[in-house]
């Protein structure tokens, strides 16, 4: 089976890497295709066995499956240079949320789904979020899970929840990261310990965090109460987060719902 992916940007050269890294697809059968050429650079130099391709059409024609790694507003561009090109044997992948599986059914001969990656994918972790369209077939179905198998765990998600699962698995780690930044403000400014230091000890307090998650020692549950000791220090500082957290999250996934739906609202397909 030969694989294609539209567009090599963070997503799209992230996607190439874990596929090929992980041993989900061997380098010869993938070909590579962006606007700008030069994009393509890092990844030719890495995985020297990989093919390019000058224009959409002749990715098309070579391939069996085709990942679109390209901004929501330009897939009516990209799908109208393949008008034509696109045949029922061909399984249509998007990576984006505001442009469902049904959508795409209704634009486009081919078998669809869509598949929402993680940059923790990067390490071969993490997880991808699948949507199948009515029309993919049991060998596309069987391919995909296996291939996304070896770098991430792939989990299922009805079109109403693709927004919110994006916003935990897809923007979770820079949302993550943007609070972990402002811990490590917070504990230079009041207890005077380096920036640097507090950044080491973040960094691996999250790894050790992580592994706890992964080998399933404890659960969320399992892990705030191992820690907290009655009368504590832990039950000081959670109280206070407690208190001080307010509507913060449910503002968060708030915004994200709106922009979702301004998204869906202003992208045209044909």
């Amino acid at each position: 089976m030969k694989w294609g992916i539209i567009g090599t940007g963070n997503m799209g050269s992230m996607l190439a890497s874990s596929l090929i890294r992980s041993g989900a697809v061997p380098e010869g059968d993938l070909t590579l295709y962006n606007r700008s050429v030069e994009k393509l650079t890092p990844l030719v130099e890495q995985f020297r066995e990989v093919d390019v391709s000058d224009d959409l059409t002749s990715l098309a024609d070579k391939c069996d499956v085709l990942f679109l790694c390209v901004k929501p507003h330009d897939y009516k561009n990209v799908l109208k240079q393949l008008d034509g090109h696109l045949r029922a044997d061909h399984c249509f992948v998007s990576i984006t949320s505001p442009v469902s599986v049904d959508e795409l059914e209704d634009t486009i001969p081919s078998q669809v789904a869509r598949i929402v990656p993680s940059i923790t994918n990067h390490a071969l972790a993490g997880v991808s979020l699948f949507t199948f369209g009515s029309r993919v077939n049991k060998t596309y179905k069987q391919t995909l899970e296996e291939a996304f198998g070896e770098f991430s765990t792939p989990v299922f998600v009805e079109e109403p929840h693709i927004r919110v699962s994006s916003d935990i698995v897809s923007c979770g780690p820079a949302f993550i990261s943007f609070l972990l930044k402002e811990w490590i403000e917070a504990a230079h400014k009041v207890a005077g310990i380096p920036e640097e230091k507090a950044t080491k000890l973040t960094e691996q307090m999250v790894v050790g965090l992580g592994e706890l998650f992964s080998q399933k020692i404890f659960t969320l549950e399992e892990l705030m109460e191992k820690v907290t000791v009655k009368g504590g220090v832990t039950g000081e500082g959670l109280q206070a987060l407690e208190d001080h957290t307010g509507e913060l999250f449910e503002e968060m996934f708030k915004a994200t719902q709106r922009k979702h739906k301004d998204d869906k609202e202003s992208i045209e397909l044909t």
